[in-house]
């Protein structure tokens, strides 16, 4: 399947086929249904996290029994449902920040300002040229495919020269998903290729593949101000996190906060650029393309990792 000009008449597999395509495993059947039980949960949580609801109202909130809802969030979190209220309450987005103001400081002087190991993906990167990405994506073959992930549905976009795209999706929105992907590089050629893409999630969301000898190579593509941010991105460590205001001072644009929020909303290249470690002053969780609630998400599956919480 190939296009030339997304205003042609392109026409991806319908969602049915899609999901049809994704859930093709047991595993990864069981991943779809996993994340989409967790995200009516997180939903929840967030909603009623001030009254600090039990796991007998996490459950029946989902209608699923106190135990399935356990022995879910230690499988898709390694932490129990109470620990996971913790990790996406305010008071913890607050702990992400604290000394926020030198993370990325820290960063730079541990001389991680080049393209070497950025942070715990063990990411590489390259930026394709102002006059490549004015083109629109012209002459640039990007193939493409939807994978499981613990985020719901993941629409991989690849280059030769590596991850150039990571979008999510919630059930039956898997096209819409690729299509704003496409709405970023609109005169590219799109190839669907789920078998080719399929070795890419794996390295993505599998910690077990993250290796410093073998980086994740990813492209961006964008202006030059939204690739100085991307870049900045890449500096925060998992189990942190940092403010708008502090991505525009690091880049030596402090009055750009609000074009830094803009570049960061723009970020093609989602969970690997970290933009979802990106809070507001307060430590108010704002400001994510592909919903709030996976952001929690995200968050709340990383600080399980750092061993912050139960």
């Amino acid at each position: 399947m190939m296009i030339q000009n997304p205003m042609s008449s392109f026409e991806p597999a319908p969602a049915t086929s899609v999901r049809a395509q994704i859930a093709q495993t047991p595993a990864a059947g069981d991943a779809l249904r996993d994340y989409e039980t967790v995200h009516r949960a997180i939903a929840f949580i967030s909603e009623h996290w001030r009254g600090q609801p039990t796991i007998e109202e996490m459950a029946e909130a989902v209608s699923v029994t106190p135990d399935e809802l356990h022995h879910l969030f230690r499988r898709w979190a390694g932490l129990t449902p109470k620990g996971f209220m913790q990790a996406v309450t305010l008071d913890n987005a607050k702990r992400l920040l604290r000394d926020s103001g030198n993370i990325l400081d820290v960063a730079y002087d541990s001389g991680l300002s080049g393209p070497g190991r950025l942070h715990d993906l063990f990411v590489t990167h390259e930026a394709m040229s102002p006059g490549e990405w004015k083109k629109g994506g012209a002459g640039l073959t990007l193939r493409y495919g939807f994978h499981p992930s613990p985020f719901g549905t993941a629409a991989i976009i690849a280059t030769e020269r590596g991850l150039a795209g990571l979008a999510f999706a919630d059930p039956g929105e898997e096209i819409a998903a690729l299509r704003d992907m496409q709405e970023r590089w609109k005169l590219a050629t799109y190839i669907e290729d789920h078998a080719g893409t399929a070795a890419l999630a794996k390295r993505i969301f599998e910690s077990s593949q993250w290796s410093a000898e073998q980086p994740l190579r990813v492209v961006l593509i964008g202006t030059d101000f939204e690739i100085r941010v991307w870049e900045t991105l890449l500096r925060i460590p998992m189990g942190k996190a940092t403010t708008y205001s502090d991505v525009a001072r690091t880049i030596n644009a402090p009055k750009a906060s609000r074009a830094v929020g803009a570049a960061v909303g723009k970020n093609p290249i989602s969970f690997v650029v970290p933009c979802h470690r990106v809070l507001g002053k307060s430590g108010a969780i704002t400001g994510y393309h592909w919903g709030l609630t996976r952001k929690r998400a995200m968050l709340g599956w990383e600080t399980a990792r750092t061993g912050d919480v139960e």
